[in-house]
Protein backbone atom coordinates (compact mmCIF):
# COMPACT_ATOMS: atom_id res chain seq x y z
CA UNK A 1 0.00 0.00 0.00
CA UNK A 2 2.72 2.48 0.87
CA UNK A 3 5.79 1.07 -0.91
CA UNK A 4 6.99 3.52 -3.59
CA UNK A 5 8.19 2.51 -7.02
CA UNK A 6 11.77 3.53 -7.96
CA UNK A 7 10.44 6.20 -10.34
CA UNK A 8 8.77 7.97 -7.39
CA UNK A 9 12.01 9.24 -5.86
CA UNK A 10 15.56 10.20 -6.75
CA UNK A 11 18.32 7.61 -6.29
CA UNK A 12 19.76 9.77 -3.48
CA UNK A 13 16.84 8.72 -1.25
CA UNK A 14 17.38 5.00 -1.83
CA UNK A 15 19.66 4.94 1.23
CA UNK A 16 16.63 5.74 3.38
CA UNK A 17 13.94 3.84 1.48
CA UNK A 18 16.14 0.70 1.45
CA UNK A 19 15.87 0.65 5.26
CA UNK A 20 12.09 0.18 5.04
CA UNK A 21 11.15 -3.45 4.41
CA UNK A 22 7.47 -3.13 5.25
CA UNK A 23 4.95 -2.94 2.42
CA UNK A 24 2.41 -1.18 4.63
CA UNK A 25 4.38 1.28 6.72
CA UNK A 26 1.66 2.58 9.04
CA UNK A 27 2.73 0.50 12.04
CA UNK A 28 6.43 1.28 11.56
CA UNK A 29 5.67 4.98 11.17
CA UNK A 30 3.64 5.02 14.40
CA UNK A 31 6.16 2.92 16.39
CA UNK A 32 9.23 5.06 15.83
CA UNK A 33 8.77 7.56 18.67
CA UNK A 34 8.84 4.73 21.21
CA UNK A 35 11.86 3.11 19.55
CA UNK A 36 13.72 6.42 19.70
CA UNK A 37 12.68 6.97 23.32
CA UNK A 38 13.84 3.46 24.26
CA UNK A 39 17.24 4.06 22.68
CA UNK A 40 18.05 7.13 24.79
CA UNK A 41 15.77 6.95 27.82
CA UNK A 42 18.39 5.47 30.15
CA UNK A 43 21.02 8.09 29.32
CA UNK A 44 21.88 10.76 31.88
CA UNK A 45 21.26 14.32 30.66
CA UNK A 46 24.97 15.14 30.58
CA UNK A 47 25.51 12.40 27.98
CA UNK A 48 23.23 14.38 25.66
CA UNK A 49 26.02 16.79 24.74
CA UNK A 50 28.38 13.97 23.76
CA UNK A 51 29.61 13.89 20.16
CA UNK A 52 31.65 10.91 18.97
CA UNK A 53 34.10 13.13 17.05
CA UNK A 54 34.96 16.78 16.56
CA UNK A 55 32.52 18.53 14.26
CA UNK A 56 29.85 15.85 14.73
CA UNK A 57 26.46 16.54 16.26
CA UNK A 58 25.75 15.74 19.87
CA UNK A 59 23.08 13.20 20.81
CA UNK A 60 20.64 16.02 21.53
CA UNK A 61 21.47 17.66 18.21
CA UNK A 62 20.74 14.39 16.42
CA UNK A 63 17.34 14.31 18.14
CA UNK A 64 16.74 17.92 17.13
CA UNK A 65 17.69 17.05 13.55
CA UNK A 66 15.11 14.25 13.58
CA UNK A 67 12.48 16.75 14.75
CA UNK A 68 13.47 19.16 11.98
CA UNK A 69 13.34 16.34 9.44
CA UNK A 70 9.95 15.25 10.70
CA UNK A 71 8.54 18.73 10.24
CA UNK A 72 10.07 19.13 6.76
CA UNK A 73 8.89 15.73 5.52
CA UNK A 74 5.40 16.43 6.90
CA UNK A 75 5.29 19.81 5.17
CA UNK A 76 6.25 18.16 1.89
CA UNK A 77 3.69 15.38 2.38
CA UNK A 78 0.96 17.92 3.11
CA UNK A 79 1.69 20.15 0.15
CA UNK A 80 2.19 17.42 -2.42
CA UNK A 81 -0.75 15.33 -1.21
CA UNK A 82 -3.01 18.36 -1.58
CA UNK A 83 -1.95 18.84 -5.18
CA UNK A 84 0.34 21.84 -4.64
CA UNK A 85 2.72 21.72 -7.59
CA UNK A 86 4.98 24.53 -6.38
CA UNK A 87 8.55 23.20 -6.00
CA UNK A 88 9.51 22.92 -2.32
CA UNK A 89 12.96 24.14 -1.37
CA UNK A 90 15.43 22.05 0.61
CA UNK A 91 16.81 22.96 3.99
CA UNK A 92 20.35 23.38 5.25
CA UNK A 93 20.45 20.96 8.16
CA UNK A 94 23.64 22.28 9.77
CA UNK A 95 22.23 25.80 9.97
CA UNK A 96 19.11 24.45 11.60
CA UNK A 97 21.17 22.60 14.21
CA UNK A 98 23.32 25.65 14.92
CA UNK A 99 20.15 27.54 15.82
CA UNK A 100 18.27 24.71 17.51
CA UNK A 101 19.30 25.22 21.14
CA UNK A 102 19.22 21.42 21.35
CA UNK A 103 22.00 21.06 23.91
CA UNK A 104 20.07 23.20 26.39
CA UNK A 105 16.97 21.01 26.18
CA UNK A 106 16.16 17.83 28.06
CA UNK A 107 15.88 14.43 26.47
CA UNK A 108 12.25 14.32 27.57
CA UNK A 109 11.49 17.62 25.87
CA UNK A 110 13.16 16.57 22.60
CA UNK A 111 11.57 13.13 22.57
CA UNK A 112 8.13 14.55 23.39
CA UNK A 113 8.39 17.03 20.52
CA UNK A 114 9.32 14.27 18.09
CA UNK A 115 6.51 12.05 19.38
CA UNK A 116 3.84 14.75 19.20
CA UNK A 117 4.94 15.77 15.70
CA UNK A 118 4.92 12.15 14.54
CA UNK A 119 1.48 11.51 16.06
CA UNK A 120 0.06 14.40 14.05
CA UNK A 121 1.77 13.03 10.95
CA UNK A 122 0.39 9.53 11.58
CA UNK A 123 -3.12 11.01 11.56
CA UNK A 124 -2.40 12.91 8.35
CA UNK A 125 -0.85 9.90 6.61
CA UNK A 126 -3.61 7.50 7.68
CA UNK A 127 -6.20 9.74 6.08
CA UNK A 128 -4.60 10.01 2.65
CA UNK A 129 -6.20 7.98 -0.12
CA UNK A 130 -4.35 6.10 -2.85
CA UNK A 131 -4.50 9.07 -5.21
CA UNK A 132 -2.93 11.42 -2.68
CA UNK A 133 -0.25 8.86 -1.74
CA UNK A 134 0.79 8.44 -5.37
CA UNK A 135 0.79 12.17 -6.12
CA UNK A 136 4.16 13.49 -7.33
CA UNK A 137 5.79 16.80 -6.53
CA UNK A 138 9.21 18.42 -6.40
CA UNK A 139 11.23 18.79 -3.20
CA UNK A 140 14.86 19.90 -3.02
CA UNK A 141 14.79 20.06 -6.82
CA UNK A 142 13.95 16.36 -7.12
CA UNK A 143 10.74 14.55 -8.08
CA UNK A 144 9.13 12.64 -5.20
CA UNK A 145 5.80 11.02 -4.35
CA UNK A 146 3.92 11.31 -1.09
CA UNK A 147 4.39 7.63 -0.30
CA UNK A 148 8.10 7.93 -1.04
CA UNK A 149 8.29 10.83 1.43
CA UNK A 150 6.61 8.72 4.12
CA UNK A 151 9.13 5.92 3.51
CA UNK A 152 12.01 8.40 3.47
CA UNK A 153 10.82 9.72 6.83
CA UNK A 154 10.93 6.23 8.36
CA UNK A 155 14.28 5.42 6.77
CA UNK A 156 15.72 8.74 7.91
CA UNK A 157 14.89 7.96 11.54
CA UNK A 158 16.22 4.40 11.19
CA UNK A 159 19.44 5.73 9.65
CA UNK A 160 20.08 8.12 12.53
CA UNK A 161 18.98 5.60 15.16
CA UNK A 162 21.57 3.21 13.77
CA UNK A 163 24.23 5.92 13.98
CA UNK A 164 23.20 6.69 17.56
CA UNK A 165 23.47 3.02 18.51
CA UNK A 166 26.77 2.43 16.68
CA UNK A 167 28.67 5.61 17.50
CA UNK A 168 27.06 7.23 20.54
CA UNK A 169 25.47 4.57 22.72
CA UNK A 170 28.31 2.05 22.76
Amino acid sequence: MYKPEPNEYDAYYHRYISLVDETDIRDAFAAQPEKLRSAVSALPEEKGTFAYDEGKWTIKEVLSHLIDGERHFAYRILRISRGDETPIEGFEQDGYIENSNANNRTFTDLLDEFEFSRKANVLMLNNLDATALARMGTASGLPVSVRALANISIGHVRHHLSILQDRYLI
